[in-house]
């Protein structure tokens, strides 16, 4: 392995800024990110940056593939890229009543 190898990348460090749930949807720059357990405000904690997560969205329906946005302002997934950062796609359909969606973290960037 080589000697400046520091971590496999799948998990970050993150500080919060407020307290944090475990499995709760966060933003770390404009990497989408899901908490691995509490995180206290201005701790730091471990959340993971790949896998599948589900997350809660928006009103509307969403198909497998579409491009996910996170909605800072409302803190829902959402398929409407306006004033949202794209955090990953959809990795199956979710009906227009669903709370949540099945997201693949940064896939589709």
């Amino acid at each position: 392995m080589a000697k400046n190898f520091i971590q496999d990348g799948k998990v970050l460090n993150y500080t919060a800024g407020a307290n944090i749930a475990s499995g709760q949807f966060v933003l770390v720059g404009a990497i989408g990110a899901v908490a691995l357990a509490a995180i206290a405000n201005g701790a730091t904690g471990p959340v993971q940056i790949e896998g599948v997560f589900s997350v809660p969205k928006a009103s509307g329906a969403v198909t497998q593939g579409a491009k996910l946005y996170w909605d800072a302002t409302n803190s829902v997934l959402t398929t409407s890229s306006s004033g949202n950062t794209i955090v990953g796609v959809a990795a199956a359909a979710a009906d227009s009543g669903d709370a949540t969606a099945q997201i693949l973290l940064n896939v589709g960037l």
